[in-house]
Parts: structure tokens; sequence; C-alpha cells
């Protein structure tokens, strides 16, 4: 038998670790992909958990620029160049093992899959690309490039080349077009697709565009180049372009842009209208940059001249007198934000307009006082004008109360307008000509959703947005009119769970995150009980003590305390007894349920409707089960399934428990309390949240209910 001829070997040259260093950078992604594969690009960089290749985000390498191979592990704080991580990696000392480490990468390197390529097939399905656009990093290096390709007249298709991975298809984050034109500048024009971003770069101006354009995922797309730069946004003349525009002008402001802001493309444009259409007319650009109306989606930061500093010292040193509350104890301060809620229909606009009018008159209100007669501006965009008049003729004062309020409350009947830059001047304007004597102390918004300007991030619910109006609009409008204002914001809650109103009310507010960063204080309006005219006020300050909640009432001679909130629960319990009688009056099987239970006789449902057929007129068991599921719906009947807490026969088979009713009690004298009840949406036996001192028709309230 022949032997086999022996392979030929080629040795390897002695490794150089520049070349070696080299190389590993110019393939920086694919080595890493293969060095730790569970890594992910995020932002420029690779992000893995820990140098074992764990999942996670503690370990950072950078792929681009100067810092290329670099890395830093946030969770150990060991870090280095590439060539101590792939000794970290691969268990090298870089020291004593040097010459080893660096003839491993060098293997590796001759093992590794040879890198992807950097361009795509010359043809595909689609054709011969007519178009192409490259995205490089900031140093020019290719990441991908945009493919266009023209298969009949009239039809155009773009297909993405990851660069990287040697796909056709989009990477994992995509980069933003131009990023070498983006590092030296200030100011950039964010637009629709790369034919406008290359039509405005042609002509001088610096301009990018996230890959796919109005189709960009924005939660995939690395908007990080925008950091520090001033953002002009170009939409296309169409509906997905004005979306396409918001989201690109919330991920920017997230991004850290100093400044955000929308060009508004005039009506008479033809649809869809671009940049590269604006440039092909030969328009002036930079006059359209400079002239054309804009939304402002953020504005730049105020420049201090220095930065305020005191040290404790200071602060103990400092007796002047505290300014005075607008409205005390510390509801509204000077300067400082109150927001009002409560769910819709709770009476937040009846009892805000009589608390204004209160303090425009120099009255106190339901415990709450100012040191003088307040100007106070009302814009109100809920009350219809003979509502309104309505209302503030109930309002009682004495004659010098009258006199102030006359002169100090100024208010809007219900207007449309949105608190953008446009409807910002035309407040501030009507405020100068109306408060001739002095700007008002307080500035009341109601409410604030009909009012509410998000600059494009989202509506009242988003944070971003509520923020951009608490900060950019509810500011200016602030300094426009008066910098030591007061402003109070109605503003709706959703419906208060009853766990929710227990634990923390005010974060049902829309918008809550933002605005209780926010605001100095809190007030809410809530009622406790749907079925009584009760409504509690409850209080979150952020300067002043803590305020126990107030029960309040609407009487005919407008809104009152209740001193004794244990007599009023007395009055309520004592009247729910009243009606629970005159139920039993009228209904007879609510009557025979109470009568039975008082004779040592408890049903469920099959068993009363069985029991009772054709008795005392109630007709067949069909009919009696029907007349109860309403009853139950109505939360007139409930049950108990805790039979054996009363020493009663426990139930096999029972999914609803006995029936009992409001008041109903043994032979013994004790007492039935429900556990179950009928949730009238869903139909469901559902158990009840009972709390000693209830009535009955309190106890069938759930955190849904």
């Amino acid at each position: 038998m022949e032997r086999s001829p022996q392979p030929n070997v080629i040795p390897m040259k002695p490794p150089d670790v520049r070349e070696v260093k080299a190389r590993l950078l110019q393939n920086l992604p694919h080595v890493l992909r293969q060095l730790l594969p569970d890594g992910v690009v995020r932002a420029g960089k690779f992000i893995v958990g820990n140098v074992r290749g764990e999942p996670g985000r503690s370990l950072e390498i950078e792929l681009h620029g100067n810092k290329a191979g670099l890395w830093h592990d946030f969770a150990t704080g060991a870090g280095g160049d590439v060539l101590d991580l792939w000794a970290e990696v691969k268990g090298f000392d870089r020291k004593s093992q040097f010459a080893d480490l660096l003839r491993d990468i060098q293997a590796s390197l001759g093992a590794m899959p040879p890198p992807a390529r950097t361009q795509p097939p010359a043809r595909t399905s689609l054709g011969t690309p007519t178009a192409k656009w490259d995205y490089t990093d900031a140093d020019g290096h290719v990441i991908a490039s945009v493919y266009r390709y023209d298969p009949r007249p009239g039809q155009k298709e773009f297909r993405p080349w990851d660069a990287v991975r040697g796909v056709m298809k989009a990477p994992e984050v995509r980069p933003l077009y131009n990023q070498v034109g983006l590092r030296g500048a200030d100011a950039v024009v964010l637009v629709e697709g790369e034919k406008c971003a290359a039509a405005l770069i042609g002509i001088g101006i610096c301009a990018t565009t996230a890959m796919h354009g109005a189709k960009a995922p924005v939660d995939k797309t690395d908007w990080s180049p925008l950091k520090g730069k001033r953002i002009m946004i170009w939409p296309d003349h169409d509906e997905p372009g004005q979306v396409y525009a918001r989201n690109a002008a919330s991920a920017a402001a997230r991004a850290g842009a100093v400044s955000v802001e929308i060009l508004k493309i005039p009506p008479d444009k033809p649809a869809k209208w671009d940049a590269a259409d604006a440039v092909a007319e030969g328009l002036d650009i930079a006059a359209i940059l400079k002239n054309w109306e804009r939304l402002v989606a953020k504005d730049p930061p105020l420049l201090r001249k220095t930065l305020p500093l005191f040290s404790i010292a200071d602060l103990q040193r400092d007796s002047s007198p505290m300014p005075d509350d607008l409205i005390a104890p510390r509801i509204l301060t000077p300067g400082g934000l109150l927001v009002f809620g409560g769910a819709p229909k709770v009476g937040k606009s009846d009892f805000l307009i009589a608390l204004l009018a209160h303090m425009a008159g120099g009255a106190s209100f339901l415990g709450m006082t100012s040191k003088r007669p307040l100007r106070v501006f009302y814009l109100q965009a809920e009350v219809q004008y003979h509502y309104l008049r309505e209302r503030i003729q109930r309002l009682a004062f004495t004659e010098a109360a009258t006199l102030f309020l006359n002169a100090n409350f100024i208010v809007t009947p219900q207007i449309s307008i949105t608190l953008n830059d446009a409807g910002i001047e035309m407040v501030a304007d009507a405020v100068r000509q109306r408060f001739t004597d002095g700007p008002p102390d307080i500035i009341a918004i109601d409410p604030l959703r009909n009012v509410f300007d998000g600059g494009g991030f989202g509506g009242e619910n988003d944070n971003d947005a509520m923020m951009f109006f608490l900060a950019q609009r509810l500011e200016e409008l602030r300094r426009r009119i008066n910098p030591d204002a007061g402003i109070i914001l109605a503003h709706h809650t959703r419906k208060l769970l009853k766990k929710t109103a227990e634990e923390d009310p005010f974060q049902a507010l829309s918008g809550a995150g933002a605005l209780r960063s926010y605001y100095t204080s809190g007030v809410m309006l809530h009622r406790p009980d749907e079925k009584r005219p009760e409504r509690l006020l409850l209080f979150e300050l952020r300067n002043g003590p803590e305020l126990p909640p107030r029960m309040v009432v609407r009487t005919a001679r407008g809104w009152e305390a209740i001193s004794d909130y244990a007599e009023r629960l007395a009055f309520r319990d004592h009247g729910d007894r009243q009606d629970a009688e005159r139920l039993r009056k009228t209904d007879t099987i609510i009557r025979l349920i109470y009568e039975q239970a008082l004779e040592g006789r408890i049903y469920t449902a099959n068993q009363f409707a069985e029991g009772f057929e054709n008795k005392e007129g109630l007709g067949s068991s069909r009919t009696i089960r029907e007349r109860l599921s309403v009853l139950a719906t109505k939360g007139h009947v409930k049950f108990f399934k805790n039979a054996d807490d009363y020493g009663l026969p426990l139930l096999a088979r029972s999914r609803q428990g006995y029936l009992c009713v409001d008041g109903m009690m043994l032979n013994t004298g004790r007492l039935i309390v429900p556990t179950h009840y009928k949730d009238p949406q869903s139909g469901e036996i559902l158990p009840v949240l009972y709390a000693p001192g209830l009535p009955f028709s309190a106890a069938g309230e759930t955190e849904d209910s």
C-alpha cells in the first residue's frame, strides 16, 4: 500500500504585532462575532455581558474611528485594546504569554471564514441597480448601502445592503446617512430619503436621512450622531411625511439634539413635494430654512452666565421673609404649578370656578386662603358662555368681595385654541390688553387636554410630550404674562380604582410621570361613592405640610366642608338601611330571602327557585332564577361562600354560594356579610373587597369596579 504523500506545509511567518492588530481592526465586527457570538451591535458599539461571552450590556467595544477595538467592562472596571480583549477571552496573560497570544490570533485569523463581501451581486431579480447611496461611519468606512432598482417604467424598488454581514438586508441597527458630514456640522437638515439628502448636500447644506425614509423603524435607527446639533426636519408633503417628521423629532430630541424644528410645507405645494424638488426648481434653500414657518419640537436651552451655588452656611444665614403663598397653605406658590385633577363629571370646573372666584375676591374657600385679592385669568375651553354665566351667577359673596371679583376675575368663554407658538402669542396679547393695572397672579387653564401641544412627541399620555408641553409651552406662556404667576392646570384622570385611591391617587393623572416630577402641588377631587354627593379632596404638596383629605359637598349655598365625616358616614348608613327596608317591602324575593334567614333557612339560587316555585305569586322556577339574576346584576342580591363561619352546612358544588341581601341576619342574630357578587359587566361571580364599617352597597367594590 502506497504511503500518502506528505502535505506541503508552508510555515506561517512570525507574527508582527502591528500587522495582527491591523487585521483584527480591519475586520472587527466579523472578529467579534466569532469571538463573542452572543454580542449585539448598538449605536456603533459591540455590546455583550462580559469576557465570557454571556448576554448582557456591561461590556462595550468601540467599532469605529480612532477608538475602534477599545473596550470597557462597566461591571468589573477591566478594559484595554483589542489585544487585551483577545487575551481576556482566550485566557492568555498578555505580559508573560504575548508571543503565544499573537500566534493564537494569527492562527485564528487564518482559520476564520473570509469577511463578508463589501458589494452585493452585480445583478438581481430586479435587474441592475440604477442608483446607490453608501451609509458610512464618521470615518468614512462603509456600513451599509441602499440600491435603487427600476424594474419597470414607473416602478422603483429600494434594497439595503449590509456591508458588515455581506447580506442583502438592512443592518440590525440602521445608521444615519452622511455621518462624515454630520461630525463637523452644528446644524443638520433631516430629510426623507437619500435622494433629498444628496440634493441638499450637493448645494453645500449638511443633510441626513434615516434608512428607508418615511418607513424607517425609529427604534432600530442609531440617532446618536444628532447629539448636540440643531436639527431642522424637512418632511415630504404628505401624511406619511408628517408621521415621519413627528417620530424623527421625538427620536432626535431623545438622542440629545440641542433643538428640533419641523418645517411646515405650504399647502399650495403638490402632494409628495420634497427637498429634492425644491433644489430642482432652483428655490433659495437657505431662505426657506430661515423664513418658512416651522413647528418647534425642542427649543435650545437658555444659556446661563453663571450657575448659582449656595453653601449650607449661606442658606442658614438667610433670614429674609418667605414669599407669601398665593393660595395658602402652600397650595399654590409664586412661580409654582398646581395640577387639579379629577375624573370626568366629578365637578372639577364647578369647583375650580368657585376656588378662583374666592381667591379673586379675597375670601377663604374650604380652608384655602390668600393674603389679598388676587388677579386671576381663567382660560377655559369646556363650558359654553351661557352655562358659564349660570355658574358664575350662583356664587354668593359679600359686597366688598364682589367689587374685587369684578375687577380681578377675567374668564374666557369656551374657546378652541392650542397653546403652540401662535396660541401663546394670542393669549398673551389678550391678557396684556385686559389686565391694565398689573399682570394676573394666577393663570388657570381648564382643561389641559383641550389646549395641549406635545410638540409632535405624542399625546398627553406620553411623558416626553407632556414634558415638552410643561417646559416649552406652559413656561413660555408664564414668561410672556408674569414670570411669578402661579399656574393651575385642570386635568382629567382615569377612573380612580379603590386600590389606587388608597395607595397613590395622583398616579391616575394622564401623563403622571412627567406631571408629578414637575408640579409643585397637586389636588384631586374624588368621588368615593358614585351614588352619593360627597367628594373627597386629596392633596400632594412638594413644599408644604402634609394635608389630610377633606370631605366636601356641593349644596345650594355652594361647596361646603363636611366637618364630621364619621357623622356623615353614620347618616349614609342610616339612609342605606332605609333604602334596603323600602326595597324589601316592594320586592317579594328580597323579602323572602331576608325573612327565611331569620328563621334559620338559607338557600342557593336553585334551592330558592325550586322551593318557592308557584308560591307567593313568583311563578315558575325558571322565572324566579331569571329574576334572581337581575337582582344580582343590580347589586340587591349577593352571595356568601363561608357558610362554616356561621355554623351552616357547606355546599359541595355551588359556583355562587348562598344568597344574601342587605341587613340579612340568622336566627342567632348574627349579620350575614357577602363574600361574592355578580359583576354587572362580565356576569362573573367575583370576590368582594369588604372592610368593617362599609355598608352592604359598598361591599361589591373591587379593584376593577
